[in-house]
């Protein structure tokens, strides 16, 4: 640990020792389902009463980290769009997290607004209802009335949330500096993690945020009828109080339930999932950047006023992905492989898209990859599992411990949430086949000469900076090499295991022989002064317990080597 850091460790100490309670209790919890006295695996319960010991490990860490609090929750909802990280089945337990935080009073609410907006309640709304309607672990939402009539929400965050939010992330980078060095963890790379939720916790603090991605796709979706996105008030809003326009309507999750299956038809109940699809395809796909948090309850249908025809309500703008040009061709590339059963193609992309370990088995991966295909790529179009499908390759990738970019993590996730959204609407529906024409003018917009003079472009002023830079590079190189300061610098990995046996060993060796020099010497003090049974006698004190700790660990080295499945030489060696 680094000295600058004990400070934060002070600081922040009844919240660390709050941490690893909670932590040691779960983990031993994890420890006790392993065995097989009921008695014993029934010590730790939860607060209904339920041995914790009961739940699956998956259930153990969501549990852990919702009562560990709003921060912590935030970090399992980033971990659950890494399913290339953690897999799919921790990202599946992971996506139930819910944040039940209390709402403020509303004497503290109307302090908050007065402060941010520098004026009473009163003279900025007509109206305002002090009860909140929802409470989330970064803010409350509260219902009011513009003096022009207009019906609003307002959007304030909790008071000192910012305080909590900075303490908790400072622990939660110690425990990821602690984990970086458990192998077991590691490959999760906590660092990143933990980095990554940061920045995503700090663009949510920041409500400007959220209201620039609200004017962003009213003005991208203005031509879509039918399609509502709230309508922010920058004057009745900064920092910590966003005020939007009301939307009404029913969440999709509302439409799913028993008593409302009989309000739309089925006709209109697959109009509305192919909208809904529609919608969200020419974000990803025509403007590159897409509303990332597709949850059945941040979708509402209304009715249009006039109309037959009902209206979509997109809410909560927070999450918000993008996609670059090439990330977008690589994803038309893989939908070209899958259908074309081209295993190598795709191996090769799947490596592209992500980050590959430098022990990467090829072969087990194309192997992995051709059952990819074979199980999809004949699927029929009409009931194309694209939920699966990206969950089989993100299991791939887990596997193989292929990371990918967040970015493409976020998009798997809204994909797949999105399916599982529309599919509320219309089990039958099936979102590839919406994207199948966008495809078709992608690829007309890749073969178009517009296209292809754009990205010859690029490649030249690439190239054009890579021989401007080369030649000076070269130079440097050769000077060093001239002056004879050119280093290499050579590093092992996997061989301190090696190196440190090999050092017990000789001192095992060591202790050993010098403690037979000792008995041989007979040097005191001694045991046995009078000859006993089978003549033994005048020992070595020292002599003997260098024996015992010689035969210890040589014992402890055999059966680390034998742990390592290395003891022998293998028939692939």
């Amino acid at each position: 640990m680094k000295i600058s850091s004990i400070p934060q460790l002070y600081r922040n100490f009844r919240r660390w020792q709050e941490i690893l309670g909670i932590l040691r209790r779960y983990g031993l919890a994890d420890w006790l389902s392993q065995l097989k006295f009921d008695f014993i695996r029934d010590w730790i319960k939860d607060e209904q009463g339920v041995p914790l010991a009961s739940y699956s490990r998956e259930k153990r860490i969501r549990l852990a980290l919702t009562e560990l609090g709003p921060t912590f929750i935030k970090l399992g909802q980033v971990l659950s769009l890494r399913q290339d990280l953690i897999g799919p089945e921790l990202a599946s337990e992971l996506t139930s997290l819910q944040t039940h935080v209390p709402a403020d009073p509303a004497g503290k609410v109307r302090e908050i607004i007065c402060e941010e907006l520098g004026a009473p309640v009163e003279e900025l709304y007509a109206e305002f209802d002090g009860e909140a309607i929802a409470s989330a672990s970064i803010g409350q939402v509260h219902m009011a009335r513009l003096h022009d009539g207009t019906p609003v929400v307002i959007k304030v965050q909790h008071a000192d949330i910012q305080n909590k939010v900075h303490e908790d992330l400072e622990v939660m980078a110690g425990l990821a500096t602690l984990a970086d060095h458990i192998p077991e963890i590691a490959i999760w790379k906590p660092i990143v993690l933990v980095e990554q939720l940061s920045k995503s916790l700090r663009r949510e603090l920041n409500f400007n945020r959220e209201l620039q991605n609200l004017q962003l796709f009213r003005k991208l979706l203005h031509h879509l009828d039918g399609v509502l996105i709230p309508k922010p008030f920058p004057k009745l809003s900064t920092a910590r109080v966003l005020t939007m326009e009301l939307v009404h309507g029913v969440p999709i999750n509302h439409l799913a339930r028993k008593n409302q299956q009989g309000k739309f038809s089925e006709e209109a109940r697959q109009e509305l999932a192919r909208r809904t699809a529609n919608v969200y395809v020419e974000m990803i796909f025509t403007h590159g950047v897409y509303h990332a948090d597709p949850h059945p309850g941040n979708i509402l249908i209304g009715d249009i006023p006039g109309s037959s025809h009902q209206q979509l309500g997109l809410l909560d703008f927070g999450m918000v992905g993008r996609i670059d040009d090439r990330l977008r061709e690589t994803i038309e590339e893989m939908m070209l492989a899958v259908a074309s059963r081209d295993v190598s193609l795709l191996t090769t992309l799947i490596k592209r898209v992500g980050n590959p370990p430098p022990r990467l088995d090829d072969s087990i991966l194309s192997i992995d990859v051709a059952e990819l295909v074979a199980t999809y790529g004949m699927q029929p179009l009409e009931s194309f599992d694209l939920s699966g499908a990206l969950n089989d390759v993100t299991e791939i990738m887990h596997r193989h411990q292929i990371s990918l970019p967040p970015q493409t993590s976020l998009l798997i996730k809204m994909l797949i949430t999105l399916e599982g959204t529309i599919r509320q609407l219309s089990p039958q529906f099936s979102l590839l086949e919406v994207m199948q024409p966008f495809f078709r003018k992608m690829w007309l917009k890749r073969l178009s000469p517009r296209r292809q003079i754009k990205r010859m472009r690029r490649i030249y002023l690439e190239f054009e900076g890579l021989l401007e830079t080369l030649p000076g590079q070269i130079s440097s190189v050769m000077q060093l090499v001239q002056e004879g300061r050119l280093d290499v610098h050579l590093a092992h990995k996997g061989l301190s295991p090696s190196v440190n046996r090999l050092v017990l060993g000789m001192l095992i060796s060591a202790v050993f022989l010098g403690s037979s020099l000792l008995l041989a010497y007979k040097v005191p003090p001694l045991l046995f002064i009078e000859p006993t049974w089978l003549g033994i006698e005048k020992l070595s004190l020292f002599g003997i317990l260098g024996y015992v700790l010689s035969l210890l660990a040589g014992i402890r080295l055999i059966l680390a080597i034998n742990r390592s499945g290395h003891l022998d030489r293998s028939d692939s060696d």
